[in-house]
């Protein structure tokens, strides 16, 4: 049970908890940032005004009650990961509401549908779900993800191309508002408080459950990788220009997901298909893809997904590091150009990167993620064929030529492109400047009217969510 000073806003929080340990936490507990806090970016502080671990949707509801009662802002932290510590507010005086606790899991062998606790992790999601019928769904690579966060902002990974997103296998959730009701949401249900959770859920509400539909695991999976040393990163600029030409053809086969990563000691191409051998040669990517150090290898759904998860740390880990992020999403038209990859790669060349420790990660996207209308949920990259994520760790501490560096790979590409490029806010960048245009652009409009009606006061709230009201 939480020690703090007595205010009403801890009596109420204490109430709560009646004497359950590890449910609330305050500032005063010495214990408070490493246990209880825990930033995932060390580069951005944050002290909310409390912490809780609630056991039940019951619980959360009367947490959220509290905040009301107090006039404290709310935020939900699943997995933590937000670049941003938005799960934690993102700024100081904030309430948290950890679902660790919140790990419930049910298959329905009928509909082969999944009920998901809020605070389960993306590696308990994939074993959980294996358990229980050998079934799968679309999400990202980085185990220690939460799906809270995760199937609330998109949830891309390499099965998003033949499956859609993480948000998309998402058909109905149990969750708190802003008045501390328990509610039902689906598109047959408070359809206007579902759509604005499925791509922008932190400003709309906490999930307490997930019900998803699932897939069979795929049988037979290729993984494709490609490594390549070099004197300069302007040699790569051929090597770079017939990868993005493969991922930007309409027709590309939606079982293959790919990336295209660059780093201190060279580049890595990395693919998986979701077939045999034998229809990945059908597929006619190998003839494609680039050609040199490869490896190929076929496993299984669970073999791969480890070894997805193991790339994924050599990249950004699950442990809590400083760094800088920037981010851009990009539609075919939007590919780089010849010279726009020229300038990237002589940027990268000249730049003082300011750390060993860097990746700037071309991801592929389209596919099945396409196929939604994109104001059928408030996630808007729907016509991206791609992403790019600029990434520079500090250790221990971050510098300004490291952020200055990522800034600027990611300057060089904005500068040499007409349109406004837009950002997915699932690679939060507090730096923006109208941030919420950027992450939800065409459905910001309609998601200022569901804010409106849902949370006038704004109670959910972290620098960059949707505003009541808000219009591009």
């Amino acid at each position: 049970m939480g020690q703090g000073p007595s205010t009403p806003l801890s009596a109420c929080l204490d109430a709560v908890c009646n004497g359950r340990d590890n449910c609330v936490a305050y500032p005063d507990n010495p214990l408070y940032q490493t246990s209880w806090v825990k930033r995932y970016n060390l580069d951005i502080s944050v002290e909310p005004v409390a912490v809780t671990r609630p056991d039940t949707s019951e619980d959360v509801s009367n947490i959220v009650k509290c905040a009301v009662a107090n006039s404290v802002k709310v935020q939900a932290k699943s997995g933590g990961h937000s670049y941003a510590n938005y799960g934690l507010g993102g700024q100081d005086g904030e309430l948290v509401i950890d679902l660790a606790n919140l790990q419930n899991f049910s298959m329905n062998t009928d509909t082969w549908q999944a009920s998901i606790g809020g605070g389960t992790k993306l590696s308990d999601v994939t074993s959980r779900l294996h358990d229980n019928g050998k079934r799968a769904i679309s999400h990202g690579t980085c185990p220690g993800v939460g799906i809270g966060g995760h199937a609330t902002i998109g949830g891309l990974g390499p099965s998003s191309r033949m499956w859609g997103s993480c948000l998309d296998h998402v058909v109905e959730v149990e969750v708190v508002t802003a008045d501390g009701s328990i509610k039902r949401a689906s598109e047959t249900e408070n359809s206007d408080l579902f759509f604005a959770l499925k791509g922008a859920g932190a400003g709309f509400g906490v999930i307490t459950e997930f019900v998803v539909k699932t897939h069979p695991e795929p049988g037979d999976v290729v993984q494709y990788s490609f490594a390549l040393s070099f004197d300069k990163f302007e040699d790569l600029v051929p090597v770079f220009l017939q990868w993005q030409d493969l991922i930007t053809d309409p027709e590309l086969d939606r079982r293959f997901g790919t990336e295209f990563v660059m780093y201190a000691l060279g580049v890595i191409i990395t693919g998986t298909f979701y077939g045999s051998e034998d229809e990945w040669k059908a597929s006619g990517i190998p003839d494609k893809i680039p050609v040199g150090n490869v490896s190929v290898v076929i496993d299984d759904w669970l073999g791969v997904i480890a070894q997805q998860a193991e790339d994924a740390a050599l990249y950004l880990s699950d442990l809590a590091t400083s760094f800088t992020a920037k981010s851009l999403a990009l539609r075919k038209d939007e590919a780089l150009s010849t010279d726009t990859a020229t300038q990237m790669m002589k940027y990268i060349d000249g730049a003082d990167h300011g750390s060993l420790i860097w990746f700037v990660i071309f991801d592929a996207s389209g596919g099945a993620v396409s196929d939604v209308p994109m104001n059928a949920t408030a996630y808007s990259h729907r016509d991206k064929a791609m992403f790019v994520q600029g990434y520079g760790i500090g250790i221990p501490t971050l510098n300004q030529d490291t952020r200055d560096f990522v800034s600027g790979v990611i300057a060089t590409i904005r500068n040499d492109t007409v349109q406004a490029l837009t950002t997915y806010p699932g690679y939060v960048d507090p730096s923006l400047v109208d941030a919420q245009a950027s992450y939800w652009g065409p459905n910001l409009d309609t998601l200022g009217q569901v804010k409106s009606k849902w949370d006038p006061s704004d109670l959910f709230h972290n620098p960059q969510s949707v505003r009541p009201g808000e219009t591009v």
